[in-house]
């Protein structure tokens, strides 16, 4: 474990690097680390261990894998809990007709989403198994993919189409949410504090005096990711359904940061808590999912199934943001936030938070996210189920 825990941190470290590289004003950000990530995953691929001077190093194993899973948990759990706090104190106080709205997106997106991935099935006779695993990777599902797992009989094409689609399925977004803003000539400062104005909620402060168990938030924040963990497990009788960890974490985090207390216990943490968990967060995420994506990477890999990727990214995030645009009329900080959240795509939402300038737009995100997030899983069953 000690071997992993210095990777990850070199990791990073490259990661930000290459991520800090701008062309023409746009950078991938922190989606650096995951390429870096996958690209030390496919070393690994080709060369799992070695020798010096008599002493094995292992770059990658069976238990190295079950290590980088615990990462991969844990920024997880830690990114999508600083998110639904953040969000918390506005997202229950500015439901609107815009909330119907980003329902509609969540669903319409993953239901884009299946149809074509059961027309790609039908169309080419292409495993299901396989086609689930490249839709989920698409849209960066992680629960959708675990789902899947459960019903599919060709789990390892399942798991190999994931990490053949899930590359693009990151970047795709993460670029897009950069890129538009500046292919339609928006003037991002005049934006940000247009859409900062709309959003604004008054948030009435508590009067009476509460307790702190100690200054920085830390204590709220690991109760709200134990909550979630609760809300997670919960299991729906009869189709065997569950928010997971993700799920389950996010809701966790909008309900303590709404009401800011559990009883006389002070549960506000401060901003420059939550930002930094967010951030770590989202960082220990792509090493964790990045370093074995990349050593399947290899495996059955087919230049189509590629091309089915860009597709399962592409199409429902345009079909979006084209209905988030013209039918819903939606700012473009809370059509790209509902993208992010309709496309399932926590590292889309750290590269909009940076281009936007303001986190806000984790509202749109958060209302999105948990609609889509049932609908993935959801579809990834039925594909498999019936084709």
């Amino acid at each position: 474990m000690l071997a992993t825990v210095g990777v990850v941190f070199a990791i990073a470290a490259l990661g930000y690097m290459l991520g800090g590289i701008e062309i023409k004003g746009v950078s991938l950000g922190t989606a650096g680390v995951l390429i870096v990530a996958l690209a030390y995953g496919i070393l690994a691929h080709y060369v799992p261990s070695f020798t010096i001077g008599g002493h094995e190093i292992v770059l990658f194993s069976d238990t190295v894998k079950a290590q980088y899973s615990i990462v991969s948990n844990i920024g997880t759990a830690t990114f999508v809990t600083a998110v639904g706090l953040i969000a918390g104190p506005k997202f229950f106080r500015t439901f609107n007709k815009k909330s119907v709205a980003y329902i509609v997106m969540g669903v319409v997106i993953i239901a884009i989403a299946a149809l074509v991935a059961v027309g790609i099935i039908l169309l080419t006779g292409t495993d299901a198994s396989l086609i689930v695993g490249i839709m989920t990777g698409a849209l960066t599902s992680t629960p959708g993919l675990s789902a899947g797992k459960e019903v599919a009989a060709n789990a390892e094409g399942l798991v190999a189409g994931y990490g053949i689609a899930y590359l693009y399925g990151v970047l795709g977004v993460v670029l897009f949410v950069q890129l538009m803003p500046k292919l339609l000539k928006i003037d991002v400062a005049r934006e940000r504090e247009t859409f900062t104005a709309a959003n604004a909620v008054t948030i009435k402060p508590i009067t009476r005096k509460l307790k702190n168990f100690e200054p920085m938030g830390l204590f709220p924040f690991f109760l709200s990711i134990a909550f979630g963990y609760i809300i997670g497990s919960i299991r729906i009788p009869g189709i065997n359904f569950s928010l997971g960890a993700s799920g389950g974490t996010l809701v966790a985090g909008l309900i303590i940061g709404h009401f800011g207390h559990i009883g006389p216990i002070n549960c506000v943490i401060p901003k420059q808590t939550l930002n930094f968990f967010r951030e770590l967060g989202l960082v220990l995420f792509l090493i964790g999912a990045g370093v074995p994506g990349g050593v399947n990477f290899i495996s059955n890999i087919k230049p189509a199934y590629f091309a089915y990727g860009i597709i399962l990214t592409t199409v429902p995030m345009v079909a979006g943001f084209l209905l988030a645009k013209y039918v819903f009329k939606l700012s473009i900080f809370n059509n790209l936030g509902s993208i992010t959240g309709g496309m399932t795509s926590t590292p889309a939402l750290g590269a909009l938070i940076s281009t936007a300038g303001t986190d806000e737009v984790s509202s749109a995100y958060a209302a999105t996210y948990p609609i889509a997030l049932v609908c993935v899983v959801l579809a990834a069953k039925l594909i498999i189920m019936f084709f």
